[in-house]
């Protein structure tokens, strides 16, 4: 579908309800005064039965744009002399157009001069024109758009408005903060801001107090709201809240976040994420599938789970491997688990399983400004159940970083460890040191 202003996309709707098509319209089929004795034509009731059976081929036609888009039909079969075009325009009080590749609202919606109801969500608007919009419309839904900016939306907005959704596109400058006052818009009740850009929260509620009318709110998914203090410092900055986040708010939280907002000096816009692993298990034994008829070399296995997550201050490290970050220096402790007259000559090999283990799955690539650190899990000898005890706190001040983290995703990699151990070689011997074998599919590593 190719993408198109608004109006001309109307006005393909319109033409394809075949308002002067059988049975609609004043055509032959339609039974008049002047008609000659012996002639049988189709019924009003006959005619309107053909729109309304279930067997009905009109009722398959896609009339989910408007609830108006029926009844019109049916007003074409009962009075079609009253369907002229400014009847039809004045005649649509709700238009719901989603995923249909809109890239503007041109002036010709100006016609649907009763409109009360536009729904354009998951469309491809980049500007709003709001001199292009009725007077008469009271809901506006312009969710996953392309929207960059609300200048052009506060030029002359419609004055009963009631209900405004800007969710999912990105905004979140402060020049977007001004755009979103009392001034601007006075008859507001509903205003949904969810899965934005906006990071300060403090200027945001500061702009929005000034709403007079406004009882709901939808802020998830914005940076700010990741900080634990977002709930209650938003309800108690906006007291004539009565629902946020698509949740009621009780007497008793109004009660508990009291003076909350008087004390923005001691929140911090800062998010702690705690990642717990437990168990593992399920993994086959892997000395199931080794040749014990060779003495040499010493197999053993070892797993651990490994991540990324954002560089920043760390706390309350319950695991048993104190150090998280893989790091060469590491492995001379863990060594010791292995016999000392085998340590001199071995041979790692760490794999990457395919698990496929991620908490989110999205085609979005996080901020390359971000900065990640490897983490992993104490390593494990097999066993049918691996106590990984694993607990981990990440303090996160950057809440864009943090969000646009989440988004990608974060992803946990089983990886296994194979040591491959020989004797120590005799004084007089020189040592030759083994060379590594490359083992597995694409996306195995090895470290030695």
């Amino acid at each position: 579908m190719s993408p198109k202003p608004l109006s001309a996309f109307l006005k393909k709707l319109i033409r394809r309800l075949y308002l002067n098509d059988f049975p609609c319209g004043n055509g032959p089929w339609r039974p008049t005064k002047d008609d000659p004795d012996g002639i049988e034509k189709e019924s009003i009731d006959d005619l309107l039965y053909l729109l309304r059976c279930p067997q009905s081929p009109w009722r398959h036609e896609d009339v989910s744009w408007s609830p108006q888009a029926s009844e019109l039909r049916e007003l074409a079969v009962l009075e079609p002399s009253r369907l002229n075009t400014d009847f039809i325009h004045n005649y649509f009080t709700t238009l719901i157009i989603r995923g249909r590749d809109v890239l503007a609202i041109d002036s010709g919606l100006l016609k649907f001069s009763k409109l009360e109801e536009l729904i354009l969500s998951v469309n491809l608007i980049s500007e709003i024109r709001t001199e292009n919009l009725p007077s008469t419309l009271k809901v506006l839904e312009l969710r996953a758009n392309r929207l960059s900016s609300l200048s052009g939306l506060t030029n002359r907005p419609p004055p009963q408005l009631q209900y405004l959704s800007l969710a999912s596109n990105s905004l979140g400058s402060h020049k977007d903060i001004r755009h979103l006052t009392g001034r601007h818009w006075p008859q507001l009740v509903c205003l949904d801001l969810s899965d934005c850009e906006f990071q300060d929260q403090r200027s945001l509620l500061t702009a929005l107090k000034t709403l007079p009318r406004l009882r709901t709110l939808l802020l998830k998914g914005n940076p700010f709201t990741l900080a634990p203090a977002y709930p209650g410092f938003t309800v108690d900055s906006l007291p004539q809240l009565l629902c946020l986040d698509a949740s009621w708010i009780s007497s008793s939280e109004t009660y508990q976040f009291r003076g909350l907002a008087k004390m923005d000096d001691l929140i911090e816009d800062v998010a702690s994420v705690t990642l717990s692993l437990s168990w593992l298990r399920g993994i086959p034994d892997p000395l199931m599938i080794v040749d014990n008829k060779a003495k040499f070399p010493v197999i053993t296995y070892r797993y651990f789970i490994s991540y990324q997550f954002l560089s920043n201050h760390t706390s309350d490290n319950q695991g048993d491997d104190r150090e998280s970050k893989l790091e060469a220096a590491s492995h001379v402790t863990e060594d010791e688990s292995i016999s000392s007259d085998l340590q001199p000559n071995i041979e790692r090999q760490v794999s990457i399983l395919d698990t496929r283990v991620s908490a989110v799955s999205t085609n979005e690539t996080i901020c390359e400004a971000a900065h990640l650190s490897q983490y992993r899990t104490s390593k494990l000898t097999w066993s049918d159940y691996m106590n990984l005890s694993y607990t981990l706190t990440h303090t996160v001040s950057s809440l864009g970083d943090l969000k646009r983290f989440f988004n990608q995703g974060l992803c946990l990699n089983l990886e296994e460890e194979k040591i491959l151990s020989w004797p120590a070689a005799a004084e007089d011997v020189p040592l030759v040191k083994p060379s590594l074998t490359s083992k597995g599919k694409k996306g195995k590593k090895e470290e030695q």
